[in-house]
C-alpha cells in the first residue's frame, strides 16, 4: 500500500514538471514539500500523507465533542451538574485509542527513520561539507590525493552573474544559486559527512529528505540517492549569525559521464570544469527539446 501511495505522488510530481531535468528549488505561495529526488524523500512524502488520514478525524472529533460539551452542559440547560467522578468505560476506550493510534504511527515511523540511517548499498562517494559563518566547504575524499577536489560554494552575487554563465534567474534564482554546485552522479549512493568550523549550522536539501545539523568538533553522517537529474536547493536550516540567510547549498545532479568528466577536470581546473558542464547540461536540455518537438 505504501508504495502505491508514493507511486501515485511520483506520477503526480513527474507530471507536473518540465522536462527530465528539475531545478527542485522553493516557489511563491509553496504549501507542499518540493518535487521528491529520492526514494527516502517519497517515503516521507507518503508518511506525511498517511498521518493526516489520523490527525484530521481526530481534530474533528475532539472539535465535536468539545462542542457537544459546551452545548449540551451548558449552566442555563444543565443547571444542576452532574457529580460523576469517573466511568470505566471511558477510561479504557481514551486510554486504548491513543494506544493503538500511536502503534500505527510508531511502526512506519520507525521503518523510516531505520531507512535514512541505512543505505541499501555500500556509498560510492564520500563528500565532507564544513559550514562556516557564512558559506559551505565541500571536499570529495578519494583515495587519490592528487585528484582530490576541494572547493568553496558561496552565495551567487548578481553582478557576477554574466560572468559565470548564470543569467537565467529561474535555474539560478536570486539568495539560492551559489557560485560553485556539489556535482554527483543520478542514481549514485553518496555519503555526506557534515560538520562546522564555528557555529552550530544545519545541512538541508528538501528535495532529498536530508537535513543534519552541522556541529563543531563533531562529524554527523548521511546519505542520499539521486533518482532523477537536475538542479536542487537547499539552505543552513540553523540560525547560525547574521548572514545565516544567504549560505545557500546547491547539488547539481548529472548522469555518471558527465560526472567522471567534471570530476577529472575540476581537480585541476574548477571554473573551466563547472562551465564545461553546465555547457553539456544545456546541450543535453537542447536535444531533448528538438526531440520532444519531432
Amino acid at each position: 500500500m505504501r508504495k502505491f501511495v508514493a507511486s501515485l505522488w511520483l506520477s503526480a510530481l513527474t507530471l507536473g514538471a518540465t522536462g527530465t531535468a528539475l531545478a527542485a528549488q522553493p516557489e511563491d505561495w509553496q504549501y507542499r514539500f518540493q518535487p521528491a529526488a529520492t526514494a527516502i524523500m517519497e517515503q516521507i512524502q507518503w508518511f506525511e500523507a498517511y498521518t493526516l488520514w489520523f490527525i484530521v478525524p481526530i481534530t474533528i472529533l475532539v472539535m465535536a465533542l468539545l462542542a457537544w460539551v459546551i452545548v449540551r452542559y451548558r449552566a442555563s440547560a444543565n443547571p444542576e451538574p452532574s457529580r460523576t467522578s469517573h466511568n470505566t468505560l471511558i477510561e479504557v476506550i481514551w486510554t486504548l485509542g491513543p494506544v493503538l493510534v500511536l502503534l500505527f504511527l510508531a511502526i512506519p515511523s520507525f521503518q523510516l527513520l531505520t531507512a535514512q540511517y541505512t543505505p541499501e548499498e555500500e556509498p560510492e562517494i564520500t563528500i565532507k561539507a564544513t559550514g562556516v559563518q557564512w558559506y559551505w566547504d565541500y571536499e570529495y575524499q578519494g583515495e587519490d590525493e592528487d585528484s582530490s577536489v576541494s572547493f568553496t560554494s558561496l552565495m551567487l552575487q548578481e553582478g557576477d552573474r554574466e560572468s559565470t554563465g548564470k543569467e537565467d534567474t529561474s535555474s539560478y534564482p536570486r539568495l539560492l544559486a551559489v557560485d560553485n554546485e556539489v556535482v554527483v552522479p543520478v542514481d549514485t549512493t553518496v555519503r555526506l559527512l557534515i560538520t562546522a568550523s564555528d557555529v552550530i549550522h544545519a545541512f538541508a536539501m528538501p528535495a532529498f529528505g536530508v537535513k543534519v545539523d552541522a556541529v563543531p568538533g563533531r562529524i554527523n553522517e548521511t546519505w542520499f540517492k539521486a533518482e532523477r537529474e537536475g538542479l536542487y536547493y537547499g539552505q543552513c536550516s540553523e540560525l547560525c549569525g547574521k548572514d545565516h540567510a544567504y549560505m545557500p547549498i546547491a547539488i547539481r545532479v548529472v548522469s555518471r559521464d558527465q560526472y567522471s568528466q567534471w570530476l577529472d577536470a575540476a581537480a585541476d581546473d574548477l571554473q573551466g570544469a563547472n562551465r564545461a558542464l553546465m555547457a553539456a547540461v544545456e546541450s543535453d536540455k537542447d536535444e531533448e527539446k528538438v526531440a520532444a518537438a519531432e
